[in-house]
């Protein structure tokens, strides 16, 4: 499915896309241009809810309208990401892609809607957000120190269940929703002008990977992404961009050292408790945030690799 052209065309007549408003921004988020017209703020290696800048987010520009990937895990994030797009261009923000349901990536959507902005998510996006959303607005907000609404979770307008093709204007994007990986909504996002490929936490480069769906799934993913034809990635946490597909080593080793011992432990009998004291300590040194995700990773995995064939 193409979004662009004269459905687009009609759409921003009918919604009147607005110049974003002039209001004086008190924070702009300092963002990095990784090749033509592809802005990113890079986020922290912190604990999500800890902090709010954790999450590599940004945005596109085309020579119609602006495409924003991921907003952040506040609504102060989202208003300095949206205050960089205006130190930027005057293009309206005609999309918001989130490509996953962790709050780090989609709290500051608020920030950014205005009439005529079209959200869009993996169709299993909505589902996540109903099951999740309240405890999300409640851990954001004792970090936040004060109450949050409803209206800070968003649903998408538009769902993808296989692709969508993008025009923003003079530069195509390519959304692919993807089968259950690092949780099952995750979306990737292509820009064909730069060739570059925006993984999102389907990648994680020094940052420990987090499991929310299936490492068996995750690992067949990033093993067929490969042959994605790309000049460069965009990892979710990490530097804002890595030559594709080398950076997808340490994250596939991380992954398959946990498949591989946490099969030998449930091979030999050990329990959950067991498993969580030996599986993959080999790669305590090469991860930030170890000690704050890998046992939980342990469990993931053992649960899904306990019942296998």
């Amino acid at each position: 499915m193409l979004f662009c052209g004269s459905v687009l065309a009609l759409l921003l007549l009918v919604w009147t896309v607005p110049v974003m408003s002039t209001e004086d921004c008190k924070h702009t988020a300092e963002v990095i241009e990784i090749a033509a017209g592809i802005y990113m703020r890079p986020g922290k290696h912190a604990v999500v809810f800890d902090d709010e800048a954790v999450a590599n987010i940004g945005f596109v520009v085309g020579k119609r309208c602006v495409a924003v990937i991921d907003t952040g895990g506040s609504n102060a994030e989202g208003q300095a990401l949206r205050c960089a797009i205006r130190s930027v261009t005057r293009q309206p923000v005609c999309f918001v892609i989130n490509t996953h349901v962790h709050p780090d990536h989609m709290l500051g959507n608020l920030a950014v809607r205005e009439p005529g902005v079209f959200y869009i998510g993996h169709t299993n996006l909505a589902r996540a957000l109903a099951l999740r959303g309240t405890v999300y607005l409640e851990r954001a907000a004792q970090q936040a120190g004060r109450p949050l609404g409803p209206e800070h979770i968003i649903l998408p307008d538009l769902s993808v269940d296989r692709q969508l093709r993008l025009d923003l204007g003079e530069r195509v994007l390519e959304l692919v929703a993807h089968p259950i990986a690092h949780t099952d909504n995750d979306l990737s996002i292509y820009d064909e002008n730069t060739g570059t490929l925006w993984l999102s936490d389907l990648l994680f480069m020094e940052h420990i990977p987090v499991i929310d769906g299936s490492i068996k799934g995750w690992l067949k993913l990033l093993e067929a992404l490969k042959d994605k034809p790309a000049r460069r990635v965009v990892p979710g946490h990490g530097p804002v961009q890595a030559a594709w597909p080398d950076a997808a080593g340490d994250t596939q080793r991380y992954l398959s050292s946990l498949r591989d011992e946490t099969q030998e432990r449930i091979a030999e009998g050990d329990d959950l408790r067991e498993a969580q004291k030996t599986v993959a300590y080999g790669e305590r040194t090469r991860w930030q945030l170890f000690e704050n995700y890998h046992k939980r990773n342990i469990i993931a995995a053992y649960t899904e690799l306990e019942w296998e064939d």
